[in-house]
């Protein structure tokens, strides 16, 4: 009787405890891993659809799960600075605890694995961009003119610019899309509110932080870029209209421009056809603030 109960209760034990998976999403990451004698999967869609069993059977169970993106690459060089070696599938499984918890990561909700790759790759890209924004605000520095930290000041003046820009737009789901250009490459972060029955804004919080770090990279070094917002509610026509960054600020786009940007092709130049049921226009007023300068200096 006591050992029954000692599996029943390492049994509910089993379903306290949180799990995460390292997934290969594509089949060269999934041959680079075919190296490890102690990796015994030959076939990548096998590989997939065990994965997904996996996932399945501890969802049944009450576990939580979460998808880690393994990158190959990135455990031969943790193997080689831990000293740990990489046949070792109990190394694999302490790689993937750390990917848990400073890399991207998702919940398994029940959907189709092959849908779960996609958003697992735009969440490592959006991780990267926003630690890479991060990194560049940072490296601003202070005012030589007054002191004040550059890139907080960014932020700052970024974060009140964004809450403008939400307050401003007519009411339904809104997708906003920011671009910076400069070098080395140009960073692009994308943005989606919407509202409740009650009216209330709902923002993923690592989504916001994101594009609030690459607008405020944009203000913060002055450099080319744009910001563009898409309205849409039931029974009406969806509205487009943007910004560009200019000083230090956000100079609003004439209907003309909104249109131009959405109806030209970016590789010919040629013309497209305008999408039906959307109106390109100018944006909303946000008050003497939308065009003040952030950083004086």
């Amino acid at each position: 009787m006591a050992h029954t109960d000692q599996r029943t209760m390492r049994r509910v034990l089993r379903r306290e405890i949180a799990g995460t998976i390292g997934l290969l999403t594509d089949e060269h990451d999934f041959r680079a891993m075919r190296r490890y004698r102690s990796f015994v999967f030959d076939d990548h869609t096998t590989y997939l659809r065990q994965v997904e069993a996996l996932l399945k059977s501890r969802a049944a169970q009450g576990s939580h799960t979460t998808l880690a993106l393994f990158d190959p690459e990135d455990y031969a060089a943790y193997c080689t600075e831990t000293g740990l070696d990489p046949e070792s599938p109990a190394n694999r499984t302490r790689f993937t605890a750390e990917l848990a918890a400073t890399g991207a990561t998702i919940p398994y909700d029940g959907r189709p694995l092959d849908t779960l790759p996609p958003a697992l790759v735009d969440e490592a890209v959006r991780q990267a961009t926003w630690e890479y924004a991060t990194t560049l605000l940072t490296r601003l520095g202070p005012c030589p003119t007054c002191g004040e930290d550059i890139g907080r000041a960014a932020f700052t003046r970024a974060s009140e610019l964004l809450a403008r820009i939400l307050t401003a737009a007519p009411p339904g789901e809104r997708h906003l899309v920011c671009s910076v250009s400069g070098p080395p490459e140009t960073l692009v972060s994308a943005l989606h509110a919407d509202q409740d029955t009650q009216g209330n804004l709902r923002l993923d919080e690592a989504e916001s932080l994101e594009f609030t770090s690459v607008l405020a990279l944009g203000l913060g070094t002055r450099s080319p870029g744009g910001l563009v917002m898409r309205a849409s509610a039931p029974g009406t026509a969806d509205r487009v209209y943007g910004w560009r960054m200019r000083v230090g600020g956000l100079e609003p786009l004439t209907a003309s421009e909104v249109f131009d940007a959405y109806c030209t092709d970016v590789e010919t130049g040629d013309l497209i056809s305008p999408e039906p049921g959307v109106d390109y226009c100018e944006p909303p007023d946000l008050g003497e603030e939308s065009t003040a300068n952030g950083h004086r200096h």
